[in-house]
């Protein structure tokens, strides 16, 4: 493999409703917990009654005068960052050999509306002189490059629910064209607000469902009745191989190969086809069959119709023999972090030899046949995954890592 095929994957960071880091986040997967809760405020007296906020206060993890120059989504994409960053040693790269790509769904759309009750309600002198930074989508990448001094480019793939996997691919390029030594890659997503909850409810896509808010998301679940929202960010250091094993650097896997494919068929339907296409040209990337892939973290986010699209496209181009795993029975569904989450547990899932078992699992859709982990964690040795990212306006996106 030459020197620029080669992309490991150095540092990781997150912070999601299970956990203020990657490490907390990963704890509460193997515990199989759930980051889902009731809404509490008043606002919530619609047919949606659950989302998965962060577990900590994001604020409580920066400086003042700096968290309000920053949009949630920057916030997390901020302290996601510094994680990975300070994981992988801090690497010592020249800046222009140094990229940023951090993808989001909606951008600082709580910046957006926020200041819009403002305008409204007080005029354009109450607008914060910060409002247009933190409404841009690209403000999470421009941020972090400019901490960490990042000249060789601050990237913004903006792609719904496949944002975060598709900067990860997007790091992968850039490497492997040589135009970059390090890039920090990922996704941030910030948008739990009665406005893009009644939107997303309007569409009928969220879980109306009573009960126990721990048991609402059910991927692949017989009685699965829509994904709940959740917010996040995930990011990880990808280095060429020789830049990384020269300095020493601890290794977490490899990024062995990435697909990028658009449907081009239905602005929210999911599409088996354009799902095999991109399964099918990642393993084809990484230069592996479908027997190679051990385990698949799957975009699963709930729904009826796209847990079986999803289901149909990884039997067709992979076959039912993979250990699959739906971590948003967890964490919910934080939309253009989600897939950088889910890489992030793949990662650790090939490291570990352990699958996580997909909370609320109770009964398998009987139209599914993939061997799907319930109950229990399943131990394995395997040397390759598959993380699939998914999303509206027939985005696809999938993933293939690979063990240290």
């Amino acid at each position: 493999m030459s020197d620029l095929a080669e992309v490991l994957v150095t540092g990781l960071g997150a912070i999601t409703p299970l956990g203020a880091d990657a490490g907390s986040t990963w704890a509460g997967m193997l515990e199989g917990a759930s980051g889902v809760t009731l809404i509490e405020e008043e606002w919530a007296a619609g047919s949606v009654r659950v989302a998965a906020g962060l577990s900590v206060d994001p604020l409580s993890m920066l400086a003042r005068v700096e968290a309000r120059k920053l949009d949630r989504c920057e916030q997390l994409a901020m302290i996601a960052s510094r994680e990975a960053w300070r994981d992988a040693g801090a690497p010592e790269v020249a800046p222009e050999r140094l990229a940023v790509v951090i993808g989001t769904g909606t951008g600082g759309v709580l910046t957006t509306l926020g200041q819009d009750d403002t305008f409204e309600r007080s005029g354009a002198r109450r607008l914060s002189p910060y409002a247009v930074p933190m409404l841009m989508p690209n403000g999470p990448a421009a941020w972090v490059s400019m901490e960490l001094g990042a000249q060789g480019g601050a990237r913004t793939p903006v792609s719904a629910c496949a944002s975060g996997a598709e900067a990860i691919a997007m790091g992968l390029d850039l490497i492997r064209a040589g135009r970059a030594d390090v890039v920090v890659a990922g996704g941030t997503e910030a948008c739990l607000h009665p406005f893009t909850i009644a939107a997303f409810a309007q569409m009928k896509a969220l879980s109306t469902q009573d009960g126990d808010p721990a048991a609402v998301s059910r991927p692949f679940d017989a009685d699965r009745s829509g994904f709940v929202m959740g917010e996040g960010a995930g990011l990880v250091v990808l280095e060429r191989g020789g830049f990384a094993r020269a300095r020493g650097a601890r290794v977490y896997g490899s990024v062995a190969g990435a697909a990028v494919t658009s449907s081009a068929d239905h602005i929210t339907a999911s599409d088996v086809a354009g799902q095999v296409r991109a399964i099918e040209s990642a393993l084809r990337d990484a230069e592996l069959g479908p027997s190679d892939i051990g385990v698949v973290h799957a975009h699963a986010t709930s729904t009826p119709s796209g847990d079986l699209a999803e289901a149909e496209a990884v039997a067709k181009a992979i076959g039912t023999h993979p250990v699959v795993t739906a971590t948003k029975s967890m964490t919910g569904h934080m939309l253009g972090a989600s897939g950088a989450v889910g890489a992030i547990a793949a990662l650790l899932a090939l490291r570990d030899g352990t699958a996580p078992a997909t909370r609320n699992l109770d009964r398998l859709d009987p139209a599914i046949s993939l061997d799907v982990v319930a109950g229990e964690n399943r131990r394995g040795s395997w040397d390759a995954a598959l993380a699939n990212s998914f999303g509206f306006g027939g985005h696809n996106v999938s993933l293939v890592l690979g063990r240290a």
